[in-house]
């Protein structure tokens, strides 16, 4: 990660756009928001898009913005991500996912920064830099015809790639004393780790990488056998946060099928709601019309403390 760091220095002056690479979890947000911030553009605008959470049908407008009148529903102009990306960093995660009929726009935008908003004829320029990320095998693609070549090397300028944290366990223990800290200061906790639980922490493989790691110190902070929970997990050969395995001698009961169902459902509009308002904890209670005290009991229930888009939450 030094060396990745020392790139970063290397690069974020410059407008070149960034590929990051990695696998689910690695940190990819992370070294974005690094770029961003040691470049000249740090007091701009930041603009985060999921390719792959925002429907195909709608991205096109999410990206470029549409008129008044485009299509049914657009009852006023719109102002697409990259107009609000203008002297900033546009951020485009999972790129991998973009169809290729959106990949062809993307690529006449990223030639000279001009496009026209859905259902407009105005020819807008805007000032921005383009950094995208995936964890698909993009060459991969490309042999499949699912990405485009020429977008691929349009991207492609400076590519960094994020190992796992199973090849860089030696950042494991500072990782785990940050997250630690960060969760006793936000849960009024003091929990700290034993020798036993820290041994094991750097022993296991972390498919999920950072977030993973993350996620499970949150428990060890919140639960209060959290530690024996996580060995007990690793001991059985199952993924800390996987879902618990079921008996057949006892299924699962179709009232309890419904609990879980409805949970992940409110997971998941929850998260959607605090990535379209960038993680503003109010305007979501707002939105989803529950008590402020309520929405941050969710949010610390379904792990989303760092909200969907990977921005930070606050109360505005």
């Amino acid at each position: 990660m030094r060396a990745i760091r020392t790139v970063i220095d290397h690069i974020a002056d410059t407008d070149a756009t960034v590929l990051v690479r990695g696998e689910s979890g690695v940190g990819k947000d992370v070294v974005a928001r690094a770029i961003h911030t040691a470049s000249t553009r740090r007091h701009g605008p930041f603009v985060r898009v999921n390719c792959a959470a925002i429907p195909s049908g709608l991205l096109e407008s999410e990206l470029f913005g549409h008129e008044k009148g485009a299509f049914t529903g657009a009852v006023q102009r719109k102002l697409g991500r990259f107009e609000h990306a203008h002297q900033g960093t546009i951020y485009l995660d999972e790129i991998g996912d973009l169809s290729l009929e959106l990949q062809a726009k993307l690529l006449h935008v990223l030639q000279d920064f001009r496009f026209s908003r859905v259902g407009g004829h105005a020819v807008l320029r805007v000032d921005a830099r383009v950094i995208a990320a995936t964890n698909r095998d993009l060459e991969r693609a490309l042999a499949r015809l699912e990405f485009r070549e020429d977008l691929y090397y349009r991207l492609n300028v400076v590519e960094l790639r994020i190992p796992p944290l199973r090849e860089r366990r030696e950042e494991i223990p500072g990782l785990a004393c940050w997250f630690l800290d960060r969760f006793n200061a936000q849960y009024g906790r003091q929990k700290r780790l034993g020798p036993g639980t820290l041994a094991l922490l750097g022993e296991y493989a972390w498919p999920g990488n950072v977030r993973e790691l993350e996620n499970v110190l949150r428990r060890m902070v919140v639960l209060a056998d959290g530690e024996r929970e996580f060995a007990d997990m690793v001991a059985r050969g199952r993924r800390p946060d996987a879902p618990p395995a079921r008996s057949a001698a006892a299924p699962e009961g179709l009232r309890e099928i419904g609990r879980r169902a409805a949970r992940e459902a409110e997971r998941i509009a929850l998260a959607d709601v605090l990535e379209r308002v960038s993680g503003n904890r109010l305007a979501a209670s707002r939105i989803l019309r529950v008590s402020y005290k309520t929405m941050l009991n969710k949010i610390a229930a379904y792990g989303l403390t760092r909200g969907s888009a990977g921005t930070s939450l606050d109360a505005k």
